[in-house]
């Protein structure tokens, strides 16, 4: 079927979603099931009303919380719809560490990825066709975030910018940008922030190799960035997601204010249906309509609830006050797109980033 009739049977098959009651309960890190909070291993789908399908939504580790409210309500708006009940199982991590199980045979229904360069890695194994992009709204783009800066009660190192990163005297917490795909955005944004004002490639090899000699260890994954920054302590300054910001100063985790500076990259985090597993599996028609669901008002308006800026133009006009304004904004494309990306900074052979983290170490 051609990539833009699969989108329009999607869409048509949810229509204008409604806020349905009830949130259910999570599911666990790894393998769960949404609305059960049951852990990893074969589940029925079963239930009443049908013959019941599963879905595994296989994503990376901070979109946790907003899928454990957004899955239920695709589940009920499914039901209602078709009269079928649908299982959800959930696995979370690192984007890089996903994409590379996916690729070694996690049968993925859909993935809601980091990054589209890792969509793009799935492509080339085989698993999901060219055209992706434009199989759903913006691009397939359902979530839009920046880079914040975390740091301690006080902010008593005094960060303020990008360049304040590269200071002696203050120790940065980064994640892993072999395994995390908000360790790549973070990794963008400092390069950016030299090369986007005005700076050399040269000025930004020399102030990321100065960032990354100020980063004591590597976390696999945004999340666990966290937790080493808020649980462990260690760190003068957390590079993270903004939403990860706001759902840990939510939770009472975060006590400071964080910063946004105001110059940023364009987080934008994509969706796909992987092809190859939901022919073999026969869940096409429901993987689509969860993906497509992903950009109604209701899921973007629970998105943005937890930290996300949602990228429903209607949802952003009444949300958007939320969240700090960035004055200078460039995204992936400004560095040529994913592709050229990751040959450049992450390629096994001849990337930058090997080559920084050995100067740097």
């Amino acid at each position: 079927m051609l990539p833009r009739r699969r989108a329009l049977l999607a869409l048509a098959l949810v229509g204008s979603a409604s806020l349905l009651g009830g949130c259910g309960g999570g599911s666990t890190p790894g393998e769960g099931a949404a609305g059960t909070g049951q852990g990893a291993g074969d589940q029925s789908a079963g239930g009443q009303g049908g013959a019941g399908k599963e879905l595994l939504l296989v994503s990376y580790a901070v979109t946790k919380s907003a899928y454990d409210r957004i899955l239920p309500r695709f589940q009920a708006e499914w039901k209602a719809k078709t009269g079928e009940t649908i299982n959800i199982r959930t696995s979370y991590g690192g984007s890089g560490s996903q994409t590379r199980a996916i690729i070694d045979g996690l049968e993925a229904d859909v993935a809601t990825l980091a990054l589209a360069g890792d969509v793009e890695k799935l492509q080339k194994a085989g698993l999901i066709e060219p055209g992706w992009e434009k199989e759903f709204p913006n691009d397939s783009i359902i979530t839009h975030s920046v880079v914040a800066f975390l740091t301690r009660d006080g902010n008593p190192k005094g960060v303020k910018t990008w360049k304040d990163l590269a200071r002696p005297d203050v120790t940065v917490i980064t994640a892993n940008p072999k395994t995390s795909g908000g360790a790549r955005w973070n990794f963008l944004g400092l390069w950016g922030s030299v090369t986007q004002t005005g700076g050399s490639e040269e000025q930004a090899k020399q102030f990321v190799t100065a960032v990354y000699r100020n980063v004591d260890n590597l976390p696999k994954d945004a999340r666990e960035a966290t937790d080493t920054f808020l649980k462990r302590g260690q760190g003068d300054v957390l590079l993270n997601y903004e939403n990860e910001a706001i759902l840990a100063t939510k939770m009472g985790e975060l006590k400071a204010p964080f910063l946004v500076p105001e110059v940023n990259v364009r987080i934008e985090g994509p969706v796909a249906v992987v092809d190859k597993n939901v022919d073999k599996k026969g869940t096409r028609k429901a993987a689509e309509a969860l993906a497509a669901y992903l950009s109604s008002e209701p899921a973007q308006e629970i998105f943005a609830e937890e930290g996300f800026r949602p990228v429903n133009a209607s949802v952003w006009a009444r949300v958007k006050d939320r969240f700090a304004s960035v004055k200078t904004l460039f995204s992936a494309a400004d560095f040529g797109g994913w592709s050229k990306i990751d040959k450049t900074f992450f390629g096994k052979s001849g990337g930058l980033w090997d080559e920084l983290f050995r100067t740097s170490r």
